[in-house]
């Protein structure tokens, strides 16, 4: 049997990954629309390039290159951004998944720092290992983007190097130029240790949640 990708609803503490939906295009387009000096390098789409935005991500899960998702705050039920599985490969026996890339990341300004963004790779590289129990999962950025750089980094993924002119840029004023690519990766051997590490880190998130409560006594 071969291997079909399908993202299912990924749920946390903080962040709840939905399947990606034409009912999200309002919330998609209202956290599109905040401070956008944060995304830098990163494809966003205006609120008016929202609904196409969606149809793109959903043709590419049609044709299986993608498993769409948007983020939402779990403490408000806002959308606040977007996350995808991408480029599944198989087994050589075609059996099977052995490798996936996690991206098309993007947050709001308001939920960047909130432990949003660890938690949701935290469910995706969960499920891509315990789940479909593949042997490698890629991330890969601008190799100028050294905010999305460090957020990878921060989350357990080993940077490999960088391919030269290997992916279209969406630098503003580059449409048609070629970007080089930063590669990151997390491989299964690694992935218990990745995996203690992002619980901590998700464990002090919670603690600050916690203190940042006022007491009801």
């Amino acid at each position: 049997m071969g291997f079909t990708l399908e993202g299912p609803l990924l749920e946390g503490a903080f962040v709840r990954l939905e399947p990606l939906g034409h009912h999200h295009a309002t919330g998609l387009a209202d956290a599109a629309e905040e401070e956008r000096d944060s995304y830098g390098f990163t494809w966003v789409p205006r609120r008016e390039e929202v609904e196409g935005y969606i149809d793109t991500q959903l043709g590419r899960a049609a044709d299986g290159r993608l498993a769409p998702y948007v983020q939402v705050d779990a403490a408000t039920g806002r959308v606040v951004g977007a996350t995808s599985f991408w480029e599944p490969r198989l087994w050589p026996t075609g059996e099977g998944l052995c490798a996936i890339e996690v991206g098309f990341t993007w947050l709001a300004a308001s939920a960047q720092g909130t432990g949003i963004n660890a938690e949701a790779k935290y469910l995706l590289f969960r499920h891509a290992f315990e789940t479909w129990g593949v042997a490698r999962l890629d991330l890969k950025t601008d190799a100028r983007n050294a905010r999305s750089r460090a957020a990878i980094a921060s989350v357990g993924a080993t940077f490999e190097g960088v391919l030269r002119r290997s992916a279209r840029s969406w630098a503003p004023g580059e449409d048609g130029r070629l970007r080089d690519s930063a590669v990151f990766s997390v491989i299964a051997e690694e992935w218990p240790e990745r995996r203690a590490a992002l619980e901590r880190r998700l464990a002090g998130y919670r603690e600050r949640r916690a203190a940042a409560v006022p007491s009801r006594d």
